[in-house]
């Protein structure tokens, strides 16, 4: 069984890889690799952030990892908070800090219209390759369900009626952008041991 590194510190992340991967592969986190460092994430794009946080891992470690980013782009806003998701309503802020900034620059716009990005950058025996997954959907009016994490309270993919908040992660899962690149990875690495 091929073991890869997941370049996060993010346990919400590796739980839904984790669920989607199963026991195909054998994901270990930073800590679980026992690397205690936050990994910067300087650039302008999710693509540049996820390969920044693979090669970062890469050449510590000089082994197979994984690395993925993921922002929540806005029609109506240009495409915010984007690369910026997890820091929108500043350093050091919580993913409810960011949800009320966006749904207060929304207040008075109608187009809801939105999407969820995950690109997933490998470095697999020390070239780079990368998977992409997209989720289209809308943003509430207001926060509905406690599960999940981030913008989850306020997105409901296109196909449901319920936020990923309200969602197990069997049901978050069939819409997920993180699903679709993980799926994609996983399919690429199924056909390399082949």
């Amino acid at each position: 069984m091929s073991t890869l590194i997941f370049a996060t510190n993010n346990q919400h992340k590796v739980d839904e890889i984790r669920t989607v991967i199963g026991s195909t592969f054998n994901i270990i986190t930073l800590a679980e690799a026992n690397i205690n460092i936050d990994i910067p994430e300087p650039h302008d794009t999710i693509e540049e952030n996820a390969e920044e946080k693979s090669s970062f891992i890469f050449k510590l470690t000089n082994k197979d990892c994984f690395g993925e980013d993921t922002g929540l782009e806005v029609e109506a806003l240009n495409g915010e908070p984007g690369v910026k998701s997890a820091r929108y309503a500043g350093d050091g802020r919580s993913s409810l800090d960011n949800i009320k900034k966006l749904l207060q620059n929304l207040q008075e716009i109608d187009n809801r219209k939105a999407h969820f990005k995950t690109i997933i950058s490998l470095v697999l025996d020390g070239k780079s390759y990368s998977f992409e997954g997209i989720c289209k959907g809308t943003i509430t009016k207001e926060l509905k369900g406690v599960d999940g994490f981030g913008y989850d309270p306020i997105f409901v993919p296109e196909g449901s009626t319920k936020t990923f908040a309200e969602m197990t992660m069997e049901e978050k899962n069939i819409y997920s952008h993180r699903r679709k690149a993980t799926d994609k990875l996983i399919n690429f690495l199924s056909n390399k041991q082949s």
